[in-house]
């Protein structure tokens, strides 16, 4: 049987406009109309990413994520499960800002095809 979390991820790979790649990113996130907290991004992409809540989050949810050197992006939460939300970016990053978080704190060399 196939946990909640299985199910998602093979779903979710296959309807995404970018391909999301692990790493470990320290951010802040907070939610609208909360605090902000420190969180730690799992994987990210140029549409989303998926980051640690240990508050419930609620789909629908808009939610603002700052990660290291760039202003405030808006989200909106896709889903919350066992501490980990995954968020969708009003607006996709650009390549460029994909490129240096991955160089800074992903993969050692960025691959881009063109």
């Amino acid at each position: 049987m196939l946990h909640s979390t299985d199910r998602y991820e093979i779903a979710a790979q296959e309807d995404r406009c970018a391909p999301r790649t692990k790493i470990i990113v320290p951010a802040q996130m907070r939610a609208s109309g909360g605090r902000a907290f420190q969180t730690v991004v799992h994987d990210l992409s140029i549409s989303g990413f998926s980051a640690s809540a240990i508050n419930r989050m609620y789909v629908g949810q808009m939610c603002f994520l700052t990660l290291p050197g760039l202003e405030s992006q808006m989200a909106e939460v896709v889903w919350w499960e066992n501490s980990i939300v995954g968020c969708a970016f009003q607006y996709l990053l650009s390549p460029i800002v994909y490129d240096n978080i991955m160089a800074n704190h992903g993969q050692r060399t960025v691959f881009r095809n063109i």
